[in-house]
């Protein structure tokens, strides 16, 4: 999808060079695949404490 955005180049450059992206549009992806995967960590994080898997450790390690 084509789509126009007014980015600051600073922060564009900047991100690129973290990112190791050699294109903006490769750049935008990885934020958005970020912002996304993020977004799914919190809404798990919330669970956290509400189940009792019952799961043994060094077991499931193959710890004996």
């Amino acid at each position: 999808m084509r789509t126009t955005l007014d980015l600051p180049e600073n922060l564009l450059d900047e991100a690129m060079k973290i990112t190791h992206t050699s294109t903006k549009t490769g750049v935008i992806v990885k934020a958005l695949e970020e912002l996304v995967r993020k977004s799914k960590i919190s809404d798990i994080k919330k669970y956290k404490g509400k189940f009792d898997l019952d799961i043994d450790l060094d077991e499931l390690r193959d710890r004996r």
